[in-house]
Parts: structure tokens; sequence; C-alpha cells
């Protein structure tokens, strides 16, 4: 993936309209969670560095067009100083004559945060004209939101066509990752999926059989492919009416040379309560009122072996219901096995997706994966060989 970066850009007294994702965790009026701002540090560093006057745009919630006080981003401005090391000037409106008055009064290597894009209906909807009164502010764009990537909208497609684009630190990063894990990447590839309905992925499973050497389901997804091959899953969570497809994606993955990695053995409870009495059998092996909750040590013994073979790894989706223990077994192993090959330089890890986050950090190892995208829609659909509006508009 051929894109334009900031190299060799000579930005000395440019304007710079950054898109950052800056939509973080409130709590009583205060940033929760830094982690998205911290995630932009290194593009604002860069243009700062190089002369630039750095202008950020950003959404916060869904305000639908509408001026909502308690979705500005004026409490963002503070932290981001203090992470910036130098003043923020927080402009009232992204457009118009405070923003531009505003931009006006900046020298160089000054940051300026503009309110909620998403005050003006113009954003969402892609509208060319409030793309070219944000346009006026700016004499290139920067888009380091790969999060919102996947959104045609005014501030991540339209702008980009009319001013230079580029793609910043933490958007390079993340493409960079993305095309190491799926676009050429070192062979043989594992993907992990999980979660709990097939109905939600079936374009990300469909795209991946086509291109992994190995696929392993897991979560109550397995289910409906172990139901599809005629297993008793007894009382286990399942979308019965999806067996056809899931049989049909077998098929293909067979006919594409993707070897699909189902539980071979499973954690059974009768109730998916913590403390509740469970136990491991095979396949066949289940009582009426057992529920499958978790992949058995068996399945996770194969799927450890088949990451000691891979080169690259893709994971999305936990193997069982890890919020619950015991039936963390399965996603802990794995992570954890995944976290120190690729510390140890054997294997390219990326994962991505906010329940695969969450457990690869109740697992201990999200520290340890060569890459971890919190950019959501965005990378689901960019697993599933959709593409994002905001990475074509900087596409060469």
């Amino acid at each position: 993936m051929a894109f334009r970066s900031l190299d060799g850009v000579d930005l000395a007294g440019k304007r710079a309209l950054v898109r950052v994702d800056f939509n973080v965790p409130m709590a009583d009026g205060a940033v929760s969670d830094d982690t998205r701002l911290r995630a932009a540090l290194p593009t604002i560093a860069r243009l700062r560095a190089g002369g630039a006057k750095v202008i950020l745009l950003a959404h916060f919630d869904r305000p639908k067009g509408k001026r909502v006080p308690e979705m500005s981003l004026a409490p963002v401005a503070g932290p981001l100083a203090a992470l910036v090391g130098a003043p923020v000037a927080f402009v009232d409106d992204c457009i118009g004559p405070d923003a531009a008055a505003a931009v006006a009064a900046m020298n160089n290597g000054d940051v300026a945060l503009f309110e909620n894009l998403r005050f003006h209906a113009g954003e969402e909807k892609n509208d060319p004209d409030f793309a070219a009164a944000l346009a006026a502010n700016g004499d290139l764009y920067v888009n380091d939101a790969f999060s919102a990537a996947h959104r045609a909208h005014a501030s991540t497609e339209a702008i980009a066509r009319l001013l230079p684009a580029y793609a910043g630190e933490a958007m390079r990063r993340e493409l960079d990752a993305l095309d190491a894990a799926l676009g050429s990447p070192q062979r043989p590839v594992l993907g992990i999926v999980g979660g709990s309905k097939v109905s939600t992925k079936l374009d990300l499973l469909n795209n991946l059989v086509a291109k992994l050497d190995y696929l392993a389901i897991g979560g109550g997804m397995a289910n409906t492919f172990l139901f599809a091959q005629g297993h008793d899953i007894a009382a286990s969570f399942a979308e019965k009416d999806l067996a056809d497809t899931a049989r049909e994606i077998m098929v293909t993955a067979a006919a594409k040379g993707c070897e699909l990695l189902l539980p071979i053995d499973v954690v059974v409870a009768e109730k998916m309560e913590s403390g509740v009495a469970s136990r491991v059998c095979d396949l066949g092996g289940l009582s009426p009122a057992d529920r499958i909750l978790d992949a058995g040590p068996k399945s996770v013994a194969r799927l450890i072996a088949a990451m000691d073979k891979a080169k690259t790894l893709i994971w999305n989706g936990p193997l069982g219901v890890f919020e619950i223990p015991p039936f963390d077994a399965a996603t802990n192993a794995a992570a954890r096995h995944a976290g120190a090959l690729a510390k140890a330089g054997g294997l390219i890890a990326v994962a991505g997706g906010g329940d695969t986050i969450s457990a690869l950090h109740h697992a201990g190892a999200s520290g340890d994966f060569t890459f971890i995208s919190t950019a959501g829609g965005a990378f689901l659909e960019w697993m599933e060989g959709k593409e994002l509006p905001g990475v074509a508009a900087l596409q060469v």
C-alpha cells in the first residue's frame, strides 16, 4: 500500500489541518483515559518541529449536526497541552470567522484545537461546502485518525481532495502494521477470529479464508460451525440458521488452501457464571444441559502448534467467555504464547477490536504484541477487505 507521508514535506510556516481521534472517554466532564491524545503526540511534535501551525480537527460523540454543550471538545485542550508541553488554544468553532481569526493569530509551532466537527451536519454528510470551509484554514491536510478512516466524512475524505494530503505518524504506523499482517505478510499466516456471532463477521470470514494459511475460529462462532458439521452442541449458543453459510465457508476455505482450526475439545458448564462447576470434554461428550463456554486444552495445544509454524498472526475476538474464569483459559494461553513469540521476534502479531484488546489486557499479553489497533470499526472493515475512504484519499 503506497500512501503519502510527511517525509520530505516543507512544513515551515504552513497551516497544517490534522484530523485526530479525540473521541475520548470522559467522566464528570474530564478526560478519564488519554490514550487517544497520546497517540497524536508524534504527529504534533513532528509538525511543530518543522515549523508548522498545527490545527487539530476532531469529533466527539454524536451531536448529529447540532451544538450540544456537553459534547464540546473544550475539556480536551488542557490535558492535551500538558502532554504536548505547550499551550493548546481552544477555538469555539471549526469553520467561520472565529476559526479564521484564531489561525491568523498563530505563530509557527503553535497548536490549536477546533471545536467538535460534528456540531455541523455537513461533516457526516461529506458535504463539499463544509469541506471547503475547513480547507480554507489550511495549506496542507494530515489524517492521523485511522479509527475514522472507514467513514467518508468531510474531514476524512472530501477535504483530502482539496489540499495536499498526508498520513500522520499514527496513521502511518497503523497502515504499515496492517500491510504486514494481510497486505504483504510473511507466510504462513494464521488468523484467530472469535466472538459470539457468525452473522456479524460473515464478510470477515469470507475475506480471510481466501488470504490465510490457517484460520482458528473460537467463541460462540465456533459453536455454529460445530453444529454445521453435525456435532451435538447441547444447550450451547449457536446461530443454527447459519449452518448452511458455515458449511459454504468451510468449502471455500478448503478450496483456497486455508486450514480451519475448530475446537476438538471444549470446556462446558450448565450456566455462564463465575464459580459454576465446569469440565473439559471431547466433542460428542456433552450432556443435554451443557453449554460450550471455552475451547479445551487439546484445541489450545493445536492452536499453539500452528502459531509456532506461523510467521504472521492476525487476531480479532476471544476464544471463550474470557470475562468469567475459568472460561478465560484458552484465550489467556493463546495470547501469552503469541505475545512471547512476538517479543522474541519470531512472530508478527497484530490484533484489534474492542473485545480483543480487553482479552489481551486480561491475559497480560497486550504489551508483547507487535501492534494492537484501537480503531474498532475501521480495523474490522479493513480485515473484511473493504476500501476505507480516509485511507484511499491518501494513496499515491
